[in-house]
Order: structure tokens, then C-alpha cells, then sequence
């Protein structure tokens, strides 16, 4: 009895035992388990840039993590070569050469919002990729090209990134090849593509056939140069993800949706993070293992596991090649303006041909307009009109052309008469020695504000047609001014020695008028027409003083006035007329001579004013070219456009300034 009791007791002591201890294992098992389930899914990786050497196999791991820069524990890190383990050697990636291409989709479908978001994103992505990455920039649309070769500055990537602008088609093949040849063989490399998906380009041109010959291109300059491809997909209306998906495999890499900014901004902060997230592994060939194999890397990452799997081909051991890079497409020192004119060009070819040949049919009229001939010229024809021989008959079509171009030029006449400028313009005109009327300057004018404004369209585009009709308006009065400065300053360096040759004549018996003479035929120019006007007014009645202060005016010459007041007097008070005109070139000679050392005196002061207003002017336009983003900020901002205002008017006021204060009259 006793023992039937013991032996209960003891089964029921067992079965409270395993109640308590399968409780025990239930309560426990969430918490001791619930790393391994966690665990369980590892950290996406893949191998880039893997190369088979004679005795080893070198790659780069690629760790994609979505919220955080992860770092490998190298005491973790094992492989397996062909099922067999391998000794596995790692290297910071920083320690190797690295290099990734933007390649950016800018074609019409992309939108003027997804390009803003694409700069937003290329902005966070380029501060965030790792200093010692090369970054370069592929754009495509109806074409593509390299924009920037793969480089360290920063600042060239925003910039050129900041110039995109979408339009036309989309030419993705050709922007993936172009990427690959300027991406090189060293290093790990790799692609970040953002785009919508699909070749309308190669479609276009021709056919399914074509698109996929094209595809197959590209596809195959990924697999053959190692280049890894991560993948942004845009979503558009256009959007072919199929096309994205396949690249993505080909090149080792990933796929991101990206369906509004937010999206296409962690997009590429991933890329970046994969950057950051790498490191470069050496792993040796075991004895006995050759051709296909496949190569396994698991490890360990910030308290996260990953493995990676590889097939590779022991026996291809031929280095990475690629064709050569082509020639980086040319940056223009406007980019947000560079694609509405590339789309006008065009449009506005034809006009632009039409605006040139009429400018050059209207100056080819001013050429043979017998209005524009010298007094020298219509002189000599008169004279053979009544020489010898049969007069020369005028061609119809000379008369027509003269005719025409005569009524053009009488346009002008009535449109100048009366206004305030044309007194000016013709001094200006006499000064120079250009024997134009006032109509005729306007023709010759309008004819440079044409030629200049086709000139520009077809040499840069619609901008530069609006500069080139500027220069063409600004251009010909500079001219003017400078051909009666330059006469009128040499006029002033011979009159003293003119006035020397006056007083010789004098004291030598001649009259004035005789003395006059003798400069009109042994002066040199522009002394010697000059005078002969002078000496040709005084001959048909007009007072000699009078003729030679006319000339004063005329020459603008304050040297010549001071002469012709001296003549004066002398005539009328009397005296020694040879010894004035001594005394007064020896006055003016001396003149000259102290304003020239005041000029070499003062040419460093006027040299520094010259850089001093050169160098914002030549900083602004290079900046415009280094780094656009930064410069633009002076006109799409209200404190840029306030701080250009105060720029610009605080330079004229310098400019002034320091022209007063250069300017020394003697």
C-alpha cells in the first residue's frame, strides 16, 4: 500500500514537473529566440567590381542598408571558394580607388518639378557621398554626353547639375555606354541612374529592332566593365520599370522606386550610405579549385549579419577594358538659358539666314552708293566727265541700285533732321574726316545692328543674337568717338611745330596767307586739310581769324584757339606776328610735354583703376562657369537681387570716381 502511494505520488511530482518546465520553455522561448528570428534576414549585399587574379580573387562588398551607414567587423568576414574555405584579407575602401557617375534623365517627360527634385537630390547626395569618391555627371535626353568627368570637385557636379533643363526624347542606351567609358577600368565603379526607363530615342530612329540592339549595348558595356548600377525610377507617365530592373541585374546593383521627392531624395541618400558602406576583400584561391565556382562572403555588420553570393569564372583572368572615353560635352557659361535656345535654333535658322543676307545686301548698296564716294573721288569724275574720250555709260542696274540706296539714305535725312544728336554726330563726323551726312550714318548704323544680330544667332543663339544686335547699335558711335579723339590728339601734337613753320614763313616776307599756304602743301596730316580748308574760306571772303577759329572748333582744339587769339591781337594791336606764333609754340610745345609726364605720372593710378573695375566683372563671369549654383543666388533670390542693385551702383559711382580722380587737365 505504502509503496502504490510512493509510486503515485512520484508520477504525479513528474507531471507538475514537465508542466512547470514546458511553462518555463514557453515563456522563455520569445525572448532567448527573438534574436535569432530577427536575425534571420540579413543585410542585402552584393559584390562589386570582382576580379580574378592567378592566385586570389578581389572584390568590393556593397552593403545597402535603409536608414544607417553600416561598418563591417573584419574578425567576422569568411568565404567559401567553390564550396571550399579561403582566407579572406580585407582593405578599407577608402584605401582604393573609387568612382560613380550620375547619370540623369532629362528628357520632356521629366518634368520642370522632377528636375528640381533631381537637383534637391544631387545636392544631399553629394554631401553625403564619402570625400575620396570621384563623382561625374551624365545628362541624356534627344542625346546625351559626358557633362563632368569623374572628379573630387564638388562644386563642378552642383553646378553642372543645377544647368539641366528637361526636354526632347530620351536616349538612355547611349547615356549608360557614355557612363561606362568615362568611368575607366580602376577601381570600383558604379553607376546612379535616375531615370524613367526606356530608349525613345533608339525606338524612334528604329524600331523594336533597333531599342533592343541598343539595349544589348548597353547591357553588355555594364557586364564586361564590372560597373555597378544603382537604379532610381522615376515615376512618370512614360515609365517602363522592366527596362530599370534589367539594368539594375546586369550591373549588380538595385532598383528604387521613386514616386515624389521624398522618395527620390532617400533614393539617393541610399546610394550614398552604399558608398559609405563598403569594404574591399581579397579572398585566396583554396588548391585545386578552377574554373566555374562560386564565391560566398558572410560576415558581420554593425550587429547585423550579411552574405553575398558571387558566380564566377576562375579561368578569366583578362583585365577590365573599356573603349576610350569620349570627349566631355561642352558647358555653357549660361545654363539656364542654354536649353530654350538649343530648342528655338531651329525654329529661327531660316529667319536668321534671311536677317544676314539682308544685312549684307544693305551694306553691299551703301558700298556702291555714289553718296558714299570722297569729295576726292567725285572731283576726279567730274573731271574725266569733261576729258577726252567717250563719258563712261552708267549701267541700268548702277542707276536702280543708286536710286534705291539714295532713298534709304533720304529716309534717314528726315529721321535725323532736327534732332539734338545730329549737330554732335556730324562734328563728330567732320572731326573724323568721314565725308557721311547724317543719313547715311544712320544706314551704316542700322546695317551693324542687323549684321551684328545675325552674326550672333548663328554663331551662339537667340542670347547672343540680342548681344551682337547690342553691339552692333553700341559698336559704331565708340568707333566714331575714338576716329575724332584719335585725329583731333594728333592735330594737337603737330600744331606746334605748324605754328613754327608759320612764324618761319613770316619772318622769311611771306603774308599770312602765303605762310598758310606753304602749311596746307608741307604739314603733315591731319595739319595740312585742315588748313587748307581754313585757307580755302579765307580765299572766297571770309576773315582769316574767323577761318582759323572755325578750324579750332572743328578740331575741338583749345590750343588752336589760344593761336588764333594771338593772331588777333596782333592784328589788331600790332606787332611782331612771326615772334607771337614763336612764343606760342614754344607755349604749346611745352604744354604737351608736361601733359605727357602728367600722364605717365598717373598711369599706375589709371591701370589700377582698370583692374579695380575688371576684377568683379571677370570673378562673376568665372564664377558663372566654376560654380553657377552659388552665383545664381544674385538673381533668383530677393537679398541677391538687392545686393546686385547695390553692387552695380556702387561700381558706376567708383568708376566716376576714380575717372575724376585719374583726370588731371594741363
Amino acid at each position: 500500500m505504502a509503496t502504490s502511494l510512493i509510486a503515485a505520488l512520484r508520477a504525479r511530482s513528474s507531471s507538475v514537473l514537465s508542466v512547470v518546465a514546458s511553462t518555463v520553455v514557453a515563456l522563455a522561448l520569445p525572448v532567448l529566440g527573438a534574436p535569432a528570428a530577427v536575425g534571420a534576414e540579413a543585410v542585402p549585399t552584393t559584390l562589386s567590381d570582382v576580379r580574378v587574379r592567378d592566385s586570389s580573387v578581389e572584390a568590393t562588398v556593397v552593403l545597402r542598408s535603409s536608414d544607417k551607414t553600416l561598418t563591417v567587423d573584419p574578425s567576422s568576414v569568411t568565404a567559401t571558394l567553390g564550396g571550399k574555405p579561403a582566407k579572406v584579407s580585407l582593405t578599407p575602401a577608402e584605401a582604393t580607388s573609387r568612382s560613380t557617375m550620375l547619370v540623369i534623365d532629362t528628357s520632356g517627360s521629366m518634368g520642370t518639378s522632377g528636375m528640381a527634385t533631381v537637383r534637391e537630390a544631387v545636392k544631399q547626395f553629394v554631401a553625403a557621398v564619402p570625400e575620396d569618391v570621384k563623382v561625374g555627371v551624365v545628362s541624356f535626353a534627344s542625346t546625351s554626353g559626358v557633362d563632368v568627368e569623374p572628379t573630387t570637385d564638388r562644386a563642378a557636379v552642383r553646378a553642372s547639375v543645377a544647368g539641366l533643363r528637361a526636354q526632347g526624347e530620351t536616349s538612355l542606351y547611349k547615356a549608360i555606354q557614355d557612363a561606362v567609358k568615362a568611368l575607366g577600368t580602376e577601381g570600383e565603379r558604379s553607376i546612379v541612374l535616375l531615370s524613367d526607363g526606356g530608349d525613345t530615342v533608339a525606338a524612334i530612329e528604329g524600331g523594336s529592332a533597333k531599342e533592343k540592339s541598343e539595349r544589348k549595348k548597353a547591357l553588355d558595356a555594364l557586364a564586361k566593365a564590372k560597373v555597378r548600377a544603382e537604379v532610381v525610377s522615376f515615376n512618370t507617365p512614360e515609365a517602363d520599370g522592366g527596362v530599370l530592373d534589367q539594368l539594375a541585374s546586369t550591373g549588380g546593383g538595385s532598383v528604387a522606386k521613386a514616386g515624389d521627392s521624398k522618395a527620390v531624395a532617400a533614393a539617393f541618400g541610399a546610394a550614398a550610405r552604399a558608398l559609405e558602406s563598403q569594404v574591399h576583400i581579397s579572398v585566396d584561391r583554396p588548391a585545386g579549385v578552377s574554373g566555374d565556382a562560386e564565391l560566398v562572403v558572410s560576415g558581420a555588420a554593425s550587429g547585423e549579419s550579411f552574405s553575398t553570393t558571387s558566380p564566377l569564372d576562375l579561368g578569366d583572368t583578362a583585365p577590365v577594358e573599356v573603349e576610350p572615353v569620349a570627349a566631355p560635352a561642352q558647358q555653357s557659361a549660361f545654363p539656364d538659358i542654354a536649353a530654350p535656345i538649343s530648342a528655338l535654333a531651329p525654329k529661327l535658322l531660316v529667319p536668321a539666314i534671311v536677317t544676314l543676307f539682308l544685312g549684307v545686301f544693305l551694306l553691299a548698296l551703301a558700298l556702291i552708293n555714289p553718296s558714299f564716294r570722297t569729295r576726292r573721288s567725285e572731283r576726279i569724275s567730274a573731271v574725266e566727265a569733261y576729258g577726252l574720250g567717250a563719258p563712261r555709260a552708267q549701267k541700268a542696274q548702277t542707276a536702280n541700285a543708286a536710286a534705291l540706296s539714295e532713298s534709304i539714305v533720304n529716309m534717314g535725312e528726315q529721321f535725323m533732321e532736327g534732332r539734338e544728336s545730329t549737330t554732335k554726330t556730324m562734328e563728330l563726323l567732320t572731326r573724323a574726316d568721314l565725308p557721311w551726312r547724317a543719313g547715311e550714318w544712320l544706314v551704316l548704323r542700322m546695317i551693324a545692328v542687323v549684321v551684328g544680330a545675325a552674326l550672333g544667332f548663328l554663331f551662339g543663339g537667340v542670347w547672343v543674337l540680342l548681344v551682337g544686335a547690342l553691339v552692333g547699335f553700341i559698336l559704331p558711335p565708340f568707333a566714331l568717338r575714338f576716329m575724332a579723339k584719335r585725329r583731333g590728339r594728333k592735330f594737337e601734337e603737330v600744331l606746334p611745330d605748324v605754328m613754327m613753320l608759320v612764324a618761319t614763313s613770316l619772318a622769311s616776307g611771306f603774308s599770312l596767307l602765303q605762310a598758310l599756304d606753304s602749311v596746307a602743301k608741307d604739314a603733315p596730316e591731319p595739319a595740312s586739310k585742315e588748313f587748307s580748308r581754313a585757307l580755302a574760306e579765307a580765299r572766297i571772303g571770309a576773315d582769316v581769324s574767323d577761318a582759323l577759329d572755325s578750324m579750332a572748333v572743328r578740331m575741338d582744339s583749345r590750343n588752336m584757339h589760344w593761336t588764333t587769339m594771338a593772331i588777333r591781337i596782333q592784328r589788331e594791336v600790332g606787332g611782331n606776328l612771326a615772334e607771337t606764333l614763336r612764343t606760342t609754340a614754344g607755349t604749346l610745345r611745352e604744354r604737351e610735354m608736361l601733359r605727357r609726364q602728367v600722364r605717365a605720372l598717373s598711369a599706375e593710378g589709371r591701370l589700377s583703376a582698370y583692374v579695380l573695375v575688371a576684377l568683379p566683372i571677370g570673378l562673376f563671369l568665372f564664377s558663372l562657369k566654376a560654380n553657377y549654383e552659388y552665383v545664381s543666388l544674385l538673381w533668383t533670390t530677393t537679398l541677391g537681387i538687392g545686393m546686385s542693385v547695390a553692387g552695380i551702383v556702387s561700381m558706376t559711382i567708383g568708376i566716376f570716381w576714380m575717372r575724376k580722380v585719374v583726370t588731371i587737365e594741363v
